[in-house]
């Protein structure tokens, strides 16, 4: 009889009660219904804990996956859209840029192979979830490597998130002057402190980001993430029509000046100008480094890979991956009709951040000022979305386990504001933020922790069938990436350092 409702025990746990049996030691399992307690004591006395729970782990622990969770509720569409919008950043804004320093050819090359790239990783990702039980980054990585694979995770969420916040508030800080100065019709600047970005990024973190940011929950900022995507695709809308109305040779004056001041002796103008206005294939250069990294920083949407998996309508890996499909070549449409057309604008032109080359060029255009502002809106509006990931990451690392305080939520937003904002002022250009974070955190979170955690954690797999060696040697290749990227950038820097980032 001990021996009967011992079994019936085994296999009538609910899965709610038993999600935290695994880690917790099993002597102390208080089972859910009423038995004799003694009866199973005895029984279970003359086999080891360890075994014991192995018992309990294989009964429940595959199904376990699938009933843990709540079922999601997010319909396919809105996933692509929330995925979408995941991908799509401020990282579209230095793309042109890229490719001015890459050439067509090798650009469409490189945006090709990070795009597959980054759907690999989604995959080796998806995979170790399943495999793992655990639909949170940090927990996959403290579950492959403990306290450092958490660390890691939490970091590079960190720093990618960081720099995506950065970046954002680099666009206000460059964008919203210009905006005020087009609509209160100044021409020069006199000093005002509200013509001043770094004044302008304060208020607008204060004012704007702090509120939100300030939110308990994601819930409807779900609603901004499509508002925000529609503004970015207005936004390549216009990059397009602007192609077809600026003549190339831009203005002629200035490159005469410096072409006759530079170049050639008079007389040639003419030709380096033509030459200017053909678009190139292939170039390199010592701005080309910071192409990889731009691209790949463009591509990281992985920490959102596995929130938006937990809401997916009725979940499978393969209906995810669909998702990720469908998200991945719209966004790789958009970069590179962005990109192209962008390059296509200015050629050699191009600055760092595209949208501060137009006005170099138009001045007050009414048309660009809209862009200016819809574009601002979408990434005044994703910084709160990205809060979110950095907060509970440091939440995790330091206060795992205790209940939700005010204090401590706002002290840790107030905080990361407050030092993106000091990185805004302080850091000369966009180029060196999207270049570093791009070179290190976005390799971590593409290439290297997706591939070590599944290598660790994806067990029915032995370590020399395909689909881990492969996972191996994404791992080497991102390790390559990264300190590849890295070494680069750092001699460029040494190098180049009295310029001004333009």
């Amino acid at each position: 009889a001990a021996m009967s409702s011992a079994e019936m025990g085994k296999f009538n746990i609910s899965p709610d009660e038993d999600s935290s049996s695994y880690s917790s030691n099993s002597n102390d399992f208080s089972y859910p219904y009423p038995t004799k307690p003694a009866a199973i004591k005895s029984h279970y006395a003359d086999i080891d804990p360890e075994n014991q729970n192995f018992l309990l782990d294989s009964s429940v622990g595959k199904k376990k996956y699938e009933t843990q969770y709540h079922p999601g509720t997010t319909s396919f569409g809105m996933s692509v859209f929330n995925l979408s919008n995941a991908i799509v950043g401020s990282g579209i804004l230095g793309l042109s840029f890229a490719m001015a320093n890459t050439g067509i050819a090798l650009f469409v090359i490189l945006l090709l192979f990070v795009s597959i790239f980054s759907l690999y990783s989604v995959h080796l990702l998806l995979k170790t979830a399943n495999e793992g039980g655990s639909l949170l980054y940090e927990q996959l990585g403290m579950k492959a490597f403990g306290m450092a694979g958490k660390l890691a995770a939490s970091g590079s969420i960190t720093m990618q998130n960081i720099g995506a916040m950065s970046s954002y508030l680099f666009i206000v800080k460059y964008e919203l002057p210009l905006v005020i100065k087009t609509f209160m019709n100044i021409e020069d600047t006199t000093g005002e402190w509200y013509l001043n970005g770094d004044y302008l990024v304060l208020l607008v973190s204060v004012i704007l980001i702090l509120p939100l940011s300030l939110l308990k929950n994601l819930g409807y900022l779900g609603y901004t993430s499509g508002f925000s995507l529609l503004c970015m695709v207005f936004f390549l809308i216009v990059v397009i029509w602007k192609m077809f109305q600026i003549p190339c040779p831009m203005d002629s004056d200035i490159l005469n000046m410096t072409i006759n001041a530079t170049l050639v002796p008079l007389g040639d103008e003419n030709i380096t100008i033509d030459d200017m206005c053909k678009p190139k294939y292939f170039i390199f250069n010592s701005q080309t480094v910071y192409a990889v990294p731009i691209l790949t920083f463009s591509f990281v949407c992985h920490p959102a890979i596995l929130p938006i998996y937990e809401e997916l309508k009725s979940r499978s890996r393969k209906r995810m991956m669909n998702v990720s499909y469908v998200s991945f070549f719209a966004m790789f449409l958009m970069y590179l009709l962005a990109a192209l057309f962008g390059y296509l604008t200015f050629y050699g032109k191009v600055e760092p951040e595209l949208l501060h080359t137009y006005s170099a060029y138009l001045g007050a255009d009414v048309l660009l000022l809209i862009v200016r502002l819809a574009v601002l809106m979408a990434v005044t509006l994703t910084v709160p979305v990205v809060i979110f990931p950095i907060r509970s990451s440091i939440t995790q690392l330091l206060w795992a386990g205790k209940e939700f305080r005010w204090w401590r939520h706002c002290s840790i937003t107030v905080a990361l504001l407050a030092f993106t904002n000091v990185l805004v002022i302080f850091v000369p250009t966009i180029r060196d933020i999207f270049g570093f974070i791009g070179a290190s955190a976005a390799a971590m979170l593409i290439f290297i922790l997706p591939s070590a955690f599944y290598i660790k954690l994806v067990k029915k797999e032995p370590m020399k069938s395909v689909q881990k060696i492969g996972a191996a040697f994404f791992l080497l290749s991102g390790i390559l990436v990264m300190t590849g990227s890295m070494t680069l950038i750092i001699l460029d820097w040494t190098q180049n350092v009295p310029s001004d980032g333009h």
